[in-house]
């Protein structure tokens, strides 16, 4: 595999959500996680991974303030790039895209790795992965085998679908610059919106894209029982 320590990279932590299905009327990713925000979390497994030179924190508008004040009280971390997102997730990583253009298309970015923040347990080793695996095959997708499930046909038969050919899939999701930034512009000139980064790719790239194992830590907060589970976890560390 590519050393990654030679490949430089960009993060773009996408914060730019809400939290409807948590019950809460503001952004979970500022909900408080053993003593800090979830957010800051998140950001401490960036600032610590090695490969990253730039690190883009997509927000909406009206957390600006709330951000800046977390960022100047919860992490070690100076270097953050605010910027604001649109109004989907397609959106928000479009706009990080063309924020970052001029250094991709100067060939001062080799990857750009796309992250939740309301995954705040990713660790450094899997941003560290998923560096590697984008820098050496061209995208890296984190994955988890899926449970079991079952099909149900138009004749209402129902058929189980075998597990090898599913799997979860997880943020950090890693691909090459400039096949990333030219996949996206070509996915907006088609009107097409992605569920997450590598649909884009799927579509409008000729890139392989590989998976490399996720982990049941790397959990999303989208409950408010994940955010307890989430508690846990930091506390077996």
């Amino acid at each position: 595999m590519v050393n990654p320590a030679r490949c430089r990279a960009a993060a773009v932590v996408l914060a730019a959500g809400s939290g409807t299905r948590m019950g809460s009327e503001g952004n979970k990713v500022f909900l408080p996680l053993a003593g800090r925000s979830l957010l800051s979390w998140t950001l401490d497994a960036v600032s610590q991974t090695p490969e990253f030179v730039r690190t883009i924190l997509v927000i909406r508008p009206e957390d600006r303030a709330l951000v800046e004040s977390i960022l100047k009280r919860d992490t070690a971390d100076n270097s953050v790039e605010v910027i604001e997102g649109g109004a989907s997730r397609h959106e928000s990583e479009y706009n990080a895209l063309k924020y970052l253009a001029s250094d991709i298309e100067a060939e001062r970015i080799d990857v750009v790795v796309v992250h939740d923040a309301a995954r705040p347990l990713a660790g450094v080793a899997m941003m560290r992965a998923a560096v590697a695996v984008a820098h050496e095959f061209g995208g890296a997708v984190p994955a988890l085998p899926a449970a079991e499930l079952v099909h149900v046909t138009s004749e209402g038969e129902i058929c189980t679908v075998p597990e090898r050919h599913l799997v979860r899939v997880q943020t950090p999701q890693a691909f090459r610059a400039q096949p990333l930034l030219t996949a996206f512009e070509a996915a907006v000139a088609a009107g097409f919106e992605g569920t997450d980064t590598a649909a884009s790719i799927e579509n409008f790239a000729d890139l392989t894209v590989r998976t490399f194992p996720g982990s049941e830590r790397n959990l999303k907060v989208t409950f408010a029982h994940d955010l307890s589970l989430a508690e846990r976890l930091l506390d077996q560390r």
